[in-house]
């Protein structure tokens, strides 16, 4: 019998870093819904079948915030997550509700995947035969538009010309572009509930006490509340829509709300305020809602066939539970970024390092997630890269290495990793994880054209792995938490698989340098070889004793690109000790902990010589979210014995997990 994966935590709203609202309950109604942060970001849901109200989603937020006692819950059947969509089915009292969360992000459509604007959409149909009086109340509570409940806030309705009813909340003070940091939550512009006008439709903005008013009566009040400016935590707030299906039978109905957040300014970039890619259109906020309610059945059509299509492909690359896995990281990895247009409508994508160090753009961040984006649009690649050639361009930055970050989010201002102090830099790590980025997107389009913008850095970086790549002095690597390493033999092959990259990247520019970089790189692979074997495995450092190891996950772009610069039996041999060294969660990072990294652990399977060692490999990175007590979104950096999560969650490195989609391509 086919198991089914309960997720960690279910995306519920992944727009951006700062628009994420997800359940970490098995059931939708046991627990509050939180910003990815586990911050309670609360939304409700309430059903009444034939006037008998019963709660489908939060922790009746009715008894926290009303004082009073807690609505009976359907029963939630399933819950199931595609890559865009989280759907849940409860039934009560010969209803059955089916409430699908949907956010657009097709990569194909940059527009539309920068749209702040996620969709709640509502299914109803009669069970036993009999039609039943349904309504159903949902709400968006101001806790989304706040870091901390202490801050003032203030609400109003859009006005949006009549075809949908639109509420919104924000801060009293509005500090935009102020807060910066890891663990926060937006506290400038509004979040939006936007329902489509309908007969026996009802909207309020008030205090969360309506929840109950509406379990008793099935109204909601008359006008909105007007006593604001107040604080989020006092007599907390929201926005409330109460669709009436009147008399419904055993043909589903359906409706849907829009929830969305008018962010104003999105990211500073180097000084200046930029906002979000889908503003070049030229668009207000109220004509994107307008526009999103017009385009509704096309974009849930379009969305229903990317999830049928992506989980098909995925099925095919790795069977059911790894396309288990890709359908909980797909919005995961997007929404972890922020897509916004330059001065000059150059887009740029831009990462938060989220529950790390909060860093915007981070390289090392970029080159784990790539994966996803070569294969949905490269122009994403592009996007998260300009912003570091900007930065190592510029005067203030005085080293001859690539940089890590350009800031920390939303300031994206210059690095701020390590206090810029050369003892905590990553200069091996950065360099070539910048090459395998210039290479991967310059040979999936077919064209070097991007590499050429940015020749003169490209080729300083790539001398500076010439020269320090074949082993490295003691420093950090991606993995910095595991501190710092010296004589670093995974780091080795990211030195050579960049200069590697390099001498691909000259021949398809006409470069005369290409030949010699690609026999440096041959070199280089062979000494390491030599350097780094222990037997029937290669070692964690060049200088360690043989009965240590390590993931050699950089290895893939040997393979990927064409390179061949490594024997295929260096791969062989490591899947062979990987699953030796397996425990019931996956293969440790290395020799020196339990620990390991979701993304690696893809990454090494797909150098698997069989399907059988790559689902090997894959099933107990399925188990270990199925099962882990560590109740978060998605995290990569978990212990592979008690499955619990070490640290890190909601981060974009989880678009590594598509790198098997890419290896036919």
């Amino acid at each position: 019998m086919t198991q089914t994966l309960r997720p960690p935590s279910v995306p519920l709203i992944t727009v951006d870093p700062y628009f994420s609202v997800w359940s970490a309950a098995d059931r939708l109604y046991d627990d509050h819904t939180t910003h990815w942060t586990n911050k309670r970001n609360s939304m409700a849901g309430i059903i009444r079948i034939d006037g008998k109200p019963r709660r489908f989603m939060g922790k009746d937020g009715l008894t926290d915030l009303a004082g009073a006692k807690e609505l009976p819950a359907m029963e939630q059947k399933s819950v199931k997550v595609e890559p865009l969509t989280s759907t849940y089915v409860f039934e009560a009292d010969g209803i059955e509700l089916e409430a699908a969360f949907m956010t657009p992000l097709l990569q194909g459509d940059l527009e539309l995947l920068s749209r702040p604007a996620s969709y709640m959409t509502f299914r109803v149909r009669s069970t036993d035969g009999n039609p039943h009086h349904v309504q159903i109340y949902i709400d968006l509570s101001s806790e989304l538009c706040v870091h901390s409940t202490e801050q003032s806030i203030r609400w109003s309705r859009a006005e949006t010309g009549g075809r949908i009813a639109a509420m919104r909340i924000g801060t009293e003070e509005q500090p935009i572009l102020k807060r910066i940091g890891d663990d926060t939550r937006i506290d400038w512009g509004y979040v939006c509930l936007a329902v489509p006008q309908s007969d026996g439709l009802q909207t309020a903005i008030h205090s969360a006490k309506m929840r109950m008013r509406f379990a008793d009566s099935g109204q909601l009040p008359e006008k909105d509340d007007d006593a604001y400016p107040r604080e989020a935590a006092d007599d907390p707030v929201a926005m409330a829509a109460v669709f009436d299906f009147g008399e419904t039978g055993e043909q589903p109905l359906s409706r849907y709300a829009i929830a969305a957040y008018d962010d104003i300014h999105s990211i500073e970039y180097f000084g200046k305020p930029l906002e979000a890619y889908w503003r070049t259109t030229g668009m207000t906020f109220e004509e994107m809602l307008n526009l999103a309610a017009e385009q509704y059945d096309e974009i849930a059509a379009r969305c229903g066939d990317f999830n049928r299509k992506l989980i098909r492909e995925s099925t095919l690359a790795g069977g059911e539970k790894y396309a288990d896995l890709l359908s909980l990281a797909y919005r995961q990895a997007i929404a972890a970024h922020k897509l916004v247009a330059g001065e000059r409508g150059e887009l740029l994508f831009f990462s938060k390092e989220n529950f790390s160090n909060g860093c915007i753009a981070t390289v090392d961040v970029s080159y784990p997630s790539i994966p996803l984006f070569l294969h949905g649009n490269p122009e994403l690649v592009k996007g998260m890269m300009r912003p570091i050639f900007r930065y190592a361009a510029s005067e203030a930055w005085t080293f001859d290495f690539a940089p890590h970050d350009v800031g920390c989010y939303p300031s994206a201002n210059g690095q701020v990793y390590g206090e810029n102090k050369l003892e905590y830099q990553m200069p091996i790590e950065e360099c070539g994880n910048m090459l395998i980025m210039a290479a991967a997107v310059s040979l999936y389009e077919g064209n070097a054209a991007f590499a050429r913008e940015h020749w003169e850095l490209l080729t300083r970086w790539a001398a500076y792995l010439k020269e320090h790549g074949m082993d490295p002095a003691n420093q950090l690597c991606t993995d910095d938490f595991a501190g710092h390493l010296a004589h670093n033999a995974n780091l080795s092959i990211k030195a050579i698989i960049g200069i590697g990259g390099y001498s691909i990247l000259c021949s398809m520019l006409g470069e005369p340098e290409g030949e010699t970089y690609l026999a440096t790189a041959k070199e280089m692979a062979a000494k390491w070889v030599e350097m780094a074997i222990a037997g029937d495995h290669y070692k964690l450092t060049f200088d360690s004793s043989p009965d240590t190891w390590s993931l050699k996950y950089n290895l893939v772009w040997d393979r990927l690109f064409g390179l061949h610069l490594f024997p295929t039996s260096v791969a062989d041999d490591e899947i062979k000790h990987y699953l030796a060294k397996q425990n019931k969660y996956g293969t440790p990072l290395d020799s020196r902990s339990t620990y390991t990294k979701a993304d690696w652990l893809v990454w090494c399977a797909s150098m698997a010589a069989s399907k059988e060692q790559f689902e090997q490999l894959i099933e107990p990175l399925w188990h270990f979210l199925n099962e882990t007590p560590s109740r978060v979104p998605f995290t990569d950096w978990y212990d592979t014995v008690s499955g619990k999560q070490i640290g890190f969650q909601n981060r974009s490195v989880v678009g590594g997990l598509f790198l098997p989609l890419l290896k036919d391509s």
